[in-house]
C-alpha cells in the first residue's frame, strides 16, 4: 500500500523501516556522493542512480519521467560528491538546506578593482557588508521538509544520492496532494506540482521552471554523471501538460513591467538607484542612450560571490556599484537593475563598461562544488540569446566575456582586476545552450586553435579555494594550464602586468597569468608531439594537447602581426580615441600602453576592428555628457587570458 506523502505518521514508519527495507536497498543503491568516477564501470547500471529514480518513483507514485526531468533541470543528475550548491542545494534533486550555504562578500567589494574603471574620476572602492538576519525563504529549506516527509536524516539526504532522489519524490508527491491532485501515472498531470517544486513564490518563475521541465520531458536526455553513471530519460515529444493547474498554486503575481527580458524567462524590475549624494558624487550607474549613441559589443559574465538576497540589497545602494541583471541559482529567476541604454559599473574597465551588459550569477569562484544549477545556466543562456539578437552581439568568446577576460585599462590596475566566474564555469555547456557550441572548424591542423577541454575530465590542480597554497577540491574545469616548455615540470608562463616584480605565476585559483579558457582562440606558434604552443602574453606558451584527449581543436579566423619593419608594437587595455578627436570641454584621456608587447613574427587571434571611443560622463547632470569617437582604429585581440587591443596602424591583418 502506498504511504501518503502527507501522512503525519509517515516519518515514524520510515524511521522504523530504515534498518530493513532501506538498508537492503542500500546494497543496490550505492552512496554515489562518495563514489569515485573511476569505479563507475564496476557498478551495474541497474544498481545505480537510474534504479534509484525507478525505486523512488514507485514508492511515492510519481511518474519516473517527471522525477528524472526535474532532477536533470536541477543538477543534470550530478551528485557533486555531496557538496552544496551556492544556495545550499544537495544531490541530484538539489534539496536545499541554506544553513549550510556559503556566505561571502560580493566580489565588487573585494580587492582593488574600481568597478567603474574610469581614470577621469576618483576610484570607487566602497566598504560594503552583506546584510544578515533575514528569514530564509521556503525555497532554501526543502531538505528539511524532505526529511520530515521521508523520515530520513538530513545528513543522509545530503550525502546519499538514492536517499536524495527519494526526498525529491516525496516533495513532488506532497506538492501534488497539496494541490488536490491525484497521484496520477500521467506526466501531463504534474505541471502544478513541478511548478511548486521550484520553490518560486511567484507564478511567472514557477511557470518558467515547469515549462523547462516539460521541455526536457519532450526532448529526452541522457548523459554520464559526475559519479560515472549513465542515466537516460526517453523523449515524449507529444507530451502536453495541464498548465491551468498553476492557477490554483497560490503564488503571487510578479510584474515584468519595465524589464528587458525574453518571454521565455521570469524577470522582474529591481532598479539600481541613480541618485546624487555627498559632494557632487552620485551612483550607481550612468544614464546613456545606447545603442543610438554607442554600440553594445559585449556581454560580461560574473558570479556574485554572495547570495541572492544580500546581493540585491547591495545593488540598490546608491553609493555602491551596479550591473544590469542578477540570476538566482535555485530557479533561474532574473532581476534587472539597469536598462541596456544606460551604463552599469561592473567590469572594472570604463571602455568595456560603456560597451557592455553585465550579468551576475549567484555563485562562488573559489568553491568548485558550490555549483550552478542547470536552470540558472538555461535562464542565462536565454537572456543572452535575447540580448545578442537585440543588440547584434555575436555569440562567441570575443564578445561574451567572463569578468576574468576583461583587461585592466591601465598598467596599475592589472593586478587588481577580478577573476570571476573562474575555472569552474562550464563555458562549453553554456555555449551549447546558447546554440553556438564550440567545435573544430578546420579538418587539418591549422594556424589557430580553439581551447576545448572535456570539462568533466579536465581536472587541473588549483590552490587557495579555502586556504592559501592548499589544493582545492578536485573538480572539472574549463581552463588549461600553460608552461614555458613542453613539459609539466617546466615553469609556468609569466605575466609582467600581473607580477611587475618578476615573480613567478602560481596555480592559485585566482591567478589567471598562465591559463587559457574554453572557447578562446589563439595563434599556434609550434607543435611537438602531444604539446601545442601558442602566442600568449608575448611569449611561446605550451599546453598538453594529446590526440586521445585533446584540450584544443583546430580553428580558422584572422590574426594580427606587427607590420614589416616593426620589432614590437604596444598593447592597450582600452580602445580610446586619439587626442585630436576630443571636443572642447572634454578632457583628453590618455592612450596608455600596457607593459605588454607583440614582437615581430608573433601572431594573435583578432576580433573586431573598432574606432577609438570614450563616453564622457563625470557628472550627475547628463547635459554635458558626450560620446567621443576617433579616427584611430583598433583590433581586439586574444593576448593572454584577457582580451586586449592593438592599433590597426601598427599591425597587419592576416586571414
Amino acid at each position: 500500500m502506498h504511504r501518503s506523502a502527507t501522512d503525519p505518521n509517515a516519518g515514524h514508519r520510515r524511521a522504523r523501516r530504515t534498518a530493513g527495507t532501506v538498508a537492503s536497498a542500500a546494497l543496490l543503491l550505492p552512496l554515489l556522493g562518495a563514489a569515485p568516477a573511476s569505479s563507475a564501470a564496476e557498478v551495474p547500471e541497474a544498481a545505480g542512480l537510474q534504479r534509484a529514480f525507478a525505486t523512488a518513483a514507485g514508492e511515492y507514485h510519481v511518474p519516473q519521467s517527471v522525477l528524472l526531468a526535474v532532477s536533470y533541470l536541477q543538477s543534470r543528475w550530478d551528485t557533486h560528491s555531496g557538496a552544496p550548491s551556492v544556495s545550499g542545494g544537495y544531490g541530484p534533486m538539489h534539496l536545499t538546506d541554506a544553513r549550510t550555504a556559503i556566505a561571502g562578500s560580493p566580489h565588487h567589494s573585494d580587492g582593488t578593482e574600481d568597478a567603474r574603471g574610469d581614470s577621469s574620476r576618483p576610484a570607487l572602492l566602497p566598504d560594503t557588508k552583506v546584510p544578515t538576519g533575514a528569514e530564509l525563504p521556503a525555497r532554501l529549506k526543502t531538505l528539511t521538509k524532505a526529511a520530515g516527509l521521508t523520515g530520513l536524516s538530513a545528513e543522509r539526504l545530503r550525502s546519499d544520492a538514492a536517499a536524495n532522489v527519494e526526498g525529491g519524490a516525496a516533495l513532488l508527491a506532497a506538492a501534488q496532494q497539496d494541490l488536490g491532485r491525484p497521484l496520477s501515472a500521467d506526466p501531463a498531470d504534474w505541471y502544478g506540482a513541478v511548478a511548486r517544486f521550484s520553490g518560486a513564490d511567484d507564478s511567472s518563475t514557477a511557470a518558467t521552471y515547469a515549462d523547462d521541465v516539460y521541455a526536457v520531458l519532450r526532448s529526452g536526455e541522457s548523459r554520464t554523471t559526475d559519479s560515472g553513471q549513465r542515466v537516460a530519460l526517453a523523449a515524449q515529444p507529444k507530451l502536453s501538460p495541464d498548465t491551468a493547474q498553476l492557477r490554483g498554486a497560490g503564488l503571487r503575481t510578479a510584474s515584468a513591467d519595465g524589464t528587458e527580458c525574453p518571454r521565455t524567462v521570469s524577470c522582474e524590475w529591481i532598479p539600481a538607484p541613480y541618485e546624487e549624494f555627498g559632494d557632487g558624487d552620485y551612483g550607481n550607474h550612468d544614464l546613456g542612450d545606447r545603442p543610438a549613441s554607442e554600440s553594445i559589443k559585449y556581454i560580461v559574465i560574473h558570479d556574485t560571490e554572495g547570495t541572492w538576497d544580500g546581493v540585491l540589497n547591495l545593488v540598490q545602494d546608491p553609493t555602491y556599484v551596479s550591473w544590469n541583471y542578477t540570476l538566482r541559482s535555485t530557479d533561474g529567476h532574473i532581476a534587472q537593475h539597469v536598462k541596456a541604454k544606460d551604463v552599469a559599473w561592473h567590469a572594472g574597465n570604463w571602455y568595456v563598461n560603456a560597451k557592455s551588459i553585465g550579468l551576475e550569477h549567484e555563485g562562488f569562484l573559489t568553491s568548485p562544488d558550490a555549483w550552478y544549477t542547470e536552470e540558472m545556466y538555461r535562464a542565462s543562456a536565454r537572456l543572452v540569446r535575447y540580448l545578442s539578437a537585440k543588440y547584434s552581439i555575436p555569440l562567441d568568446r570575443q564578445h561574451v566575456l567572463g569578468h576574468d577576460n576583461v583587461p585592466g585599462p591601465t598598467t596599475s590596475t592589472i593586478p587588481g582586476m577580478h577573476t570571476d566566474p573562474g575555472p569552474y564555469w562550464d563555458w562549453q555547456h553554456y555555449f551549447t545552450l546558447l546554440g553556438h557550441p564550440f567545435h573544430r572548424t578546420l579538418a587539418k591542423s591549422g594556424s589557430l586553435v580553439t581551447v576545448l577541454p572535456d570539462f568533466a575530465k579536465n581536472q587541473p590542480v588549483y590552490t587557495g579555494c579555502v586556504t592559501k597554497d592548499v589544493p582545492c577540491a578536485t573538480h572539472g574545469s574549463s581552463e588549461v594550464r600553460l608552461y614555458s616548455q613542453p613539459d609539466e615540470t617546466s615553469p609556468l608562463i609569466k605575466d609582467v602586468g600581473l607580477y611587475p616584480s618578476g615573480a613567478a605565476s602560481t596555480i592559485d585559483v585566482n591567478d589567471v597569468a598562465s591559463r587559457v579558457s574554453t572557447g578562446q582562440r589563439y595563434a599556434v606558434a609550434e607543435r611537438a608531439g602531444d604539446w601545442t604552443a601558442i602566442w600568449y602574453l608575448g611569449q611561446k606558451a605550451w599546453f598538453k594537447n594529446p590526440k586521445k584527449q585533446p584540450t584544443a581543436v583546430t580553428a580558422s579566423g584572422p590574426v594580427v602581426t606587427p607590420k614589416a619593419g616593426l620589432t614590437e608594437v604596444p598593447v592597450y587595455g582600452r580602445a580610446y580615441p586619439e587626442a585630436a578627436a576630443y571636443p572642447a570641454g572634454v578632457p583628453v584621456q590618455a592612450v596608455s600602453p600596457l607593459p605588454y608587447k607583440i614582437l615581430a613574427g608573433q601572431r594573435y587571434a583578432a576580433g573586431d576592428k573598432v574606432p577609438g571611443e570614450y563616453f564622457f560622463s563625470p557628472t550627475f547632470d547628463t547635459t554635458g555628457h558626450k560620446v567621443v569617437i576617433g579616427k584611430d582604429m583598433y583590433y581586439e585581440i586574444q593576448y593572454g587570458h584577457r582580451v586586449e587591443f592593438v592599433r590597426a596602424a601598427d599591425v597587419d591583418l592576416i586571414r
